[in-house]
């Protein structure tokens, strides 16, 4: 046994709380087994009452009962994190509530049992599958030996053609580029660099890098265990485990691997459960000095509805974000897919597209195969002018920039205040509401940073941005009004 840790001195004679290693469970029951879950029951009863449900369910939720053996009392933590913070924060209060109950309690040793040994190639773990709501999601790839028979959705490849090798690299994504490079080829995770968290705006390529970094992993060793899926998949296959009761099978699904990747993790923020799930599966891999590769549409710091502890351990590694694509990005882009197409497209044409899509280059690659298609199956050259008609619906919604200005005339007319409201000092809730709601649709409908945005609502912070964001997403879910507001708001500023 290795003690981690200085006895917490309790409230009884020599009575100890503390917190160990051990290599498994196996010691005798000196009481009951029935009574000792009894007296565990009232032991977490009290604790609930006393912290409060959120807090109980954090640190508590996977805390199990163990043994008691010669007045010492066996609990079991899933993390050394969890077990640490039990012991440090609620030592002295286990061990006055066990000895409420059984007095013969003299201490209480909080364990860590180790990790499951590795699976054997050919063992799975049999889970239902869980159909996604959308059915446009892409391919979530699992790598090496057999997962599980109903993790199918996992099992798929990834997209071939997402490599580093056609990964275009410029100003916007090169440190993106260089982190997934790094993380892919390195044979053990490094503690600074765990999680690797990749983010940017919607088409910009995190997708592509994260299959990416699974086709090197591929490559070199074919038996590290990586398991690749949307946080969507991971949140319906939750919800599955919960209703079929099959929680740990999940867990050992999850907890298992060598590699998770975890793509749109925001779509967790806001679900509970699942976040609490993801959080405990989280600890539990990085203790287990496995790799965590996510990727998000925003910073762990601009995240709403999610708890501070888990935007603390998103941001605990390495960050790294893609950028807005530059014109020169946009440009090399346009040139290698019309060169690996092995199509001729005049470079005017290149020009056009890279100058007038501009947002998401999903998009503006979009674009591209739209003109060359037309051209092969219309025998229509390809032209600006013949670009032009074709992409006339893309290229009018580019044309369509929203300003803050427009917001915050727009915002102003329909609550009916002052324009200058937007700028001024003022607090009170017939400005203050209006306010928040044109720095919301300013952070939607504009690509300005949040100090950005700040400075054009009378220089105030980004906190306060930041503040105005979450307030109004709150408020859309809970005040129906709201809601319809800002549905009006940017259909008529988009239109």
């Amino acid at each position: 046994m290795n003690r981690i840790q200085s006895p917490i001195q309790g409230n009884n004679n020599n009575a100890v709380f503390e917190t160990n290693i051990v290599a498994g469970a196996g010691m005798e029951d000196g009481a009951g087994r029935k009574e000792l879950e009894a007296h565990w029951a009232r032991v977490c009863d009290r604790l609930r009452k006393e912290i409060g449900d959120k807090a109980f369910k954090t640190w508590f939720g996977e805390v199990e009962l163990g043994e008691l053996k010669d007045g010492k009392l066996r609990l079991y933590a899933p993390t050394r994190f969890v077990r640490d913070w039990v012991g440090r924060h609620y030592g002295d209060r286990v061990l006055a509530y066990w000895q409420s109950v059984m007095p013969d309690v003299k201490n209480v040793e909080v364990n860590l049992v180790p990790p499951p040994a590795p699976r054997r190639p050919n063992e799975i773990i049999a889970m239902p599958p869980v159909p996604s709501s959308h059915s446009h999601q892409p391919p979530m790839p699992r790598m090496g030996p057999s997962i599980g028979r109903g993790a199918d959705e996992l099992s798929q490849a990834p997209e071939g053609r997402y490599t580093f090798a056609n990964f275009v690299v410029g100003k916007p994504n090169e440190f993106a580029y260089a982190a997934a490079r790094n993380i892919s080829e390195q044979d053990m995770p490094l503690p600074e660099r765990n999680p690797l968290y990749i983010f940017g705006g919607v088409g910009l390529g995190k997708t592509h890098l994260m299959h990416a970094i699974w086709h090197v992993i591929r490559e070199r060793d074919p038996k590290t265990r990586v398991l690749y899926l949307t946080a969507e998949s991971f949140v319906n296959r939750f919800i599955q485990a919960l209703r079929t009761k099959n929680t740990g099978q999940f867990k050992e699904l999850f907890r298992n691997v060598d590699v998770l990747m975890v793509d749109d993790v925001q779509f967790i923020c806001g679900k509970e459960a699942s976040q609490d799930e993801f959080f405990f599966t989280f600890n539990s891999l990085v203790e287990q000095n496995k790799q965590i590769i996510l990727s998000s549409e925003k910073p762990p710091s601009e995240l709403q509805d999610i708890e501070e502890r888990m935007r603390s351990r998103l941001g605990s590694g390495l960050v790294a974000d893609i950028h807005s694509s530059t014109y020169e990005l946009r440009l090399s882009i346009l040139q290698t897919k019309a060169e690996n197409a092995r199509v001729p497209v005049p470079a005017n044409v290149l020009e056009f597209l890279a100058h007038k899509i501009s947002t998401n280059i999903r998009e503006l690659e979009g674009a591209l195969n739209r003109v060359v298609a037309h051209g092969q199956l219309i025998g229509r050259e390809i032209t600006v002018e013949m670009a032009q008609d074709v992409l006339h619906d893309l290229l009018r919604q580019a044309d369509r920039k929203v300003t803050v200005d427009e917001i915050q005339q727009r915002v102003a007319s329909h609550y009916n205040i002052k324009l200058a409201e937007m700028s001024s000092p003022r607090r009170a809730r017939s400005v203050a509401r209006p306010r928040q709601v044109a720095m919301y649709l300013a952070k939607q409908l504009t690509t300005l940073s949040l100090p950005q945005i700040g400075k054009r609502f009378g220089n105030r912070d980004h906190t306060t941005v930041m503040h105005a964001v979450r307030k109004i997403e709150e408020l859309k879910v809970s005040d129906l009004s709201i809601a319809e507001d800002v549905e009006l708001l940017k259909r008529q500023l988009q239109g």
